[in-house]
């Protein structure tokens, strides 16, 4: 098998309401792992799965900060694909951890760069969920050579109206979860809960920012997936180290509007729209509203909009998971046509 992925994969410019029962893979190991320095700051953590000489695919985790693991093989045919995940600045196994210093989308853009030559991989596809999302569309605008296709999930647009609706607009609709998170902060706070909550998770004392993560995350992983899993939520909470990591580095880019211009992504369309892309969204999404995945599909020409009928947010929820896989075949099997 080559590891050159062929050009021209052209896609039919529909939108589908979809329900796939596509069977997961089993969850790899991985074939090698290291560290890469990216900057005088930053080392990166990297993984990579599957088959060396198959056709590359670079895997961007959500968050900001969330980091990588073994269970996003499951998406993919290790036999096909050569998978590569790292984990972005300050997230997880990256050092120094929750690092925010030189730390932006723009950082990782370039990081991601630095990795592709570091693996002397000349293209690949793009795979990112929620805020990969986000980066994905980034770094193709970046460097739209280096990208064969794209295969997204959770649309994030990074817009004010869109990272403001994590802390005042998902409470409308699961009332009874946001309850608690608002009232975490005192009454005289609550006009500006993203600076209450960046208060406190940047406190050094740790019994304060760990409890301002953990409210912060059980609303959030609450309102991620279609069917309620609360015992997976205190699961979660129990990982000290990864919610602290995905609420700083939330409202650290919140504070920063995400370090973009005013609807910069849909805005720079143009240079990617005949890239091929599938976009997967969960139909009920609360925590990114399946406008932003329509609002991109309409500016990308070369795009297939899958909104899946019984998802949510999370790509642990069944029906999402089953999309994502779907598309990875999907994508093998245009390939191989076009070689």
């Amino acid at each position: 098998m080559s590891d050159c992925i062929p050009a021209n994969i052209s896609f039919p410019h529909s939108n589908e309401e979809v329900s796939f029962n596509h069977p997961l893979y089993s969850t790899g190991k991985p074939r090698e792992e290291g560290y890469l320095k990216v900057s005088e700051i930053h080392t990166l953590f990297y993984a990579t799965y599957g088959n060396p000489r198959g056709a590359p695919v670079v895997i961007l985790h959500g968050g900001p900060g969330a980091g990588c693991n073994d269970g996003l093989s499951r998406f993919f045919n290790l036999d096909y694909w050569n998978v590569i995940m790292f984990d972005q600045r300050g997230a997880m196994s990256s050092t120094p951890f929750a690092c925010m210093e030189e730390n932006s989308p723009q950082h990782s853009v370039e990081d991601i760069e630095v990795l592709r030559k570091y693996l002397g991989i000349e293209q690949w596809l793009v795979f990112g969920g929620s805020w990969g999302s986000t980066l994905a569309i980034l770094y193709g605008q970046k460097y739209p050579e280096r990208c064969a296709g794209f295969i997204l999930r959770g649309i994030f647009l990074g817009r004010e109206q869109d990272y403001l609706h994590v802390l005042y607009g998902m409470g409308k609709i699961f009332p009874e979860a946001y309850e608690p998170f608002l009232n975490y902060i005192p009454i005289e706070e609550r006009q500006d809960l993203l600076s209450a909550y960046y208060r406190r998770i940047v406190n050094p004392d740790s019994k304060i920012h760990i409890e301002a993560a953990r409210t912060f995350m059980r609303f959030d992983a609450t309102c991620s997936t279609h069917t309620p899993h609360p015992e997976k939520v205190e699961k979660l909470l129990q990982n000290e180290k990864l919610i602290f990591s995905m609420t700083k580095a939330f409202l650290y880019y919140s504070t920063h509007r995400f370090f973009l211009e005013p609807n910069q992504i849909l805005s720079n369309m143009d240079v990617i729209k005949r890239i091929p892309a599938i976009i997967v969204h969960g139909r009920w999404d609360a925590i990114d509203l399946p406008e932003m995945a329509y609002s991109l599909h309409k500016k990308w020409d070369n795009s297939l909009l899958w909104m899946v009928t019984h998802g949510g947010h999370s790509a642990d929820d069944p029906a999402i998971a089953s999309a994502l896989a779907k598309g990875t075949d999907f994508f093998a099997e245009k390939m191989n046509e076009n070689l």
